[in-house]
């Protein structure tokens, strides 16, 4: 906010400026003769460097805000969010799932990791001044801290079909011993993401290779989040959500130096709250 209103108080003031010169010039110069004008150099470099100037205090000042924007801190609570025409679907880190509203927190730096199930949608929480595109086959990620409790407008900003402008929730935003309460009275039966991934391993039979005590068909798993990955071409890639995803769903498309190709693929049998449960295993 500060540097939008930076921005809008240097345009009107040139904006002010100049056409107040014209003004007055047109005034005050009406019906003169024209004749030469000698070069002033100083005033060429004045109305050249200042507001080059000031266009580089914007930059930087709007890098600095881009990068923070990106780059969510470490310690923020991770809410996984799956977009479907028309809803938006949230998973707490310690199991309650909800649709439509989420609760967070104040003062603590909440990630929001999102996919869609079908076409783009875009998740933009006016009050928080974040929007980011939510897309099928890929993660994006935000963040946002809120600062007061109190309930805010979600909405889906990227046209989604008939029913887009219906796509609308809520953020609610609660002090810390209420948002704990909150929880302890949906977690009686809530089971955590990590929870599910684990018993969703097992059942599509995850377990029977990428284990220690398997035979060693596949790369072990353990520890496996946030490392570099040496690939059968030759490259390096880290090991994150997205990576995982896709080495789950196409694992094909990147081939583990020293493996061969040989496990099954599962598009279509798994849905993406499975994949990010499974990502949750991966990654506990």
């Amino acid at each position: 906010d500060r540097l939008f209103f930076f921005e809008i108080v240097v345009a009107v003031l040139f904006a002010a400026t100049i056409f107040g010169l014209v003004l007055v010039f047109a005034v005050k110069f009406r019906g003169a003769q024209s004749r030469p004008v000698a070069d002033d150099s100083r005033l060429e470099l004045a109305w050249t460097l200042i507001p080059l100037g000031l266009t580089m205090v914007m930059f930087a000042w709007g890098a600095d805000i881009y990068f923070q924007g990106t780059h969510p801190p470490h310690d923020a609570m991770e809410v996984t969010v799956v977009a479907k025409q028309w809803m938006w679907k949230f998973q707490q880190p310690t199991g309650p799932r909800e649709i439509n509203t989420l609760h967070v927190p104040v003062g603590r730096p909440v990630k929001l990791l999102m996919t869609s199930e079908d076409v783009i949608h875009s998740l933009f929480i006016p009050s928080f001044r974040v929007k980011k595109d939510v897309l099928p086959g890929r993660y994006t990620t935000l963040w946002f801290q809120a600062t007061r409790p109190g309930t805010y407008h979600l909405f889906c900003s990227q046209y989604c079909g008939a029913q887009h402008s219906g796509m609308i929730g809520w953020v609610s935003v609660l002090e810390p011993s209420r948002y704990e309460a909150w929880l302890s009275g949906r977690g009686a039966t809530a089971v955590t993401p990590a929870e599910r991934g684990q018993a969703l391993f097992q059942r599509v039979g995850c377990v029977t290779c990428h284990v220690q005590a398997a035979p060693q068909r596949c790369p072990r798993l353990e520890g496996l989040y946030g490392k570099t990955v040496k690939l059968a071409t030759g490259q390096t890639v880290i090991a994150d959500e997205g990576y995982i995803r896709e080495s789950i769903l196409e694992p094909n498309a990147k081939i583990t130096a020293g493996y061969q190709p040989v496990m099954p693929t599962f598009p279509g049998q798994l849905k993406e709250e499975d994949v990010l449960d499974l990502i949750a295993y991966i990654k506990s």
